[in-house]
């Protein structure tokens, strides 16, 4: 693998972390900025809903300049918010910092996926999506523990330095090391990428994502305010808990993925099932410390497959310029599905309290399951009918 695909990967892990990093230190700015639980949680889920409006548009801007230049001007971008982010003198102020950064945030996540899989090959192209993808998972469950830890050593304005510390070494480490990426024009045609959007399957496909994400982050975006709350942790043992969380998602990653390439459906079903039993033990048993140690020690195990398994179920059967343009549309699913799980987790916790979260996450993950069997057929009638597609047409074949 090209060193440049180690260093998106990179570049995946320092945005990620700034999304996310946010979510470990909420109980820190409630104080700061006396402001409510529901208030602080505006930080994930406005720029959650930033990505998910502006993806599509932004990356159509972007879609003729240079890749290399492209994820560069991301990474910039980023270092600039975060430290505009650690000096906020007030919550307006740091909303600001946030959001900035998350128009282009989708334009960093479409170029690094076809830069990867280009620069490796055809042979090589799923190892190297792969890698980056795993800056990804890796920020999902280190970069929050390791941002929260960092502020409670020091001051939450720390763990904003951090990250822009990371993005630094990204972005430097990319334009040093990383060749020059001219644009596929035959890739960036908008006739070849658009012809996939009428797919039905791949809409069900997108809105079970937006399911997951969703279900997923009604509790995890409050976590640590759960374990301040329900489970009576001190800020210390919340850091620790959340890179416990962490840690046991790393393993479960790995896992989730050798599942996945063995059966994506039953994989995912699974993966649904089990994470409702782990929101429905920690209602149950949160209140308790050792009980609740273990219960997140499995629920990180599986959690962090999440993104894995929405991922791979849209993207399952496309290829060529479609892959590259769903790819480019992910970005705003993921952030939809993250906005509106971070706005019902923080209504729910306004009027019903904290302990009563739980209760979101779980329906939405139902859902998602009883979604996932209408995208079970092994046929799609509105491509295989074609008996003489033209050469650039992509097949979606959905398992």
């Amino acid at each position: 693998m090209k060193k440049s695909i180690y260093i998106m990967a990179l570049g995946a892990f320092g945005i990620i972390t700034t999304e996310f990093g946010v979510i470990g230190i909420l109980p820190q700015l409630v104080k700061e900025f006396n402001i409510s639980i529901d208030t602080a949680g505006l930080l994930l889920s406005m720029f959650a809903l930033t990505v998910a409006v502006a993806g599509p548009f932004t990356n159509m801007l972007m879609a003729k300049v240079n890749r290399k230049t492209a994820m560069c001007l991301v990474l910039a971008i980023f270092v600039v918010s975060n430290l505009i982010s650690a000096v906020a003198p007030n919550f307006t102020v740091l909303m600001a910092a946030r959001i900035l950064p998350a128009f282009l945030h989708p334009v960093f996540w479409a170029v690094s996926m076809t830069a990867a899989s280009k620069q490796a090959g055809p042979k090589d192209a799923p190892k190297a999506i792969a890698i980056v993808m795993a800056g990804l998972s890796v920020a999902t469950v280190i970069g929050v523990p390791l941002t929260t830890y960092i502020a409670n050593l020091f001051s939450w304005q720390a763990s904003f330095v951090l990250s822009a510390f990371i993005n630094l070494i990204a972005f430097g480490a990319l334009a040093i090391y990383s060749p020059s990426m001219p644009v596929d024009e035959q890739t960036a045609n908008p006739k070849n990428q658009l012809k996939i959007l009428s797919s039905t399957q791949l809409w069900v496909k997108f809105l079970i994502c937006v399911i997951i994400l969703a279900g997923m982050f009604a509790t995890y975006g409050y976590l640590a305010e759960y374990l301040a709350k329900v489970s009576h942790m001190s800020g210390t043992q919340i850091s620790v808990m959340l890179l416990v969380f962490g840690g046991a998602g790393i393993l479960g990653n790995w896992l989730t993925g050798i599942l996945l390439s063995k059966n994506i459906q039953l994989t995912s079903r699974v993966f649904l099932l089990l994470l409702v039993v782990m929101h429905i033990l920690a209602y149950q048993f949160g209140g308790g410390f050792l009980s609740m140690v273990f219960i997140l020690s499995v629920w990180g195990l599986i959690h962090t497959g999440g993104f894995l398994v929405a991922n791979l179920l849209v993207i399952n059967g496309i290829h060529g310029p479609s892959l590259d343009f769903v790819n480019s549309l992910l970005p705003s699913f993921f952030n939809a599905g993250i906005t509106l799980g971070t706005l019902l987790g923080g209504f729910i916790i306004v009027r019903f309290g904290i302990h009563e979260v739980i209760w979101v996450t779980v329906p939405l993950l139902l859902l998602a399951l009883g979604l996932s069997f209408i995208t079970g057929t092994k046929k799609q009638p509105v491509v295989e009918k074609v008996a003489e597609p033209e050469p650039k047409t992509e097949e979606l074949v959905c398992e």
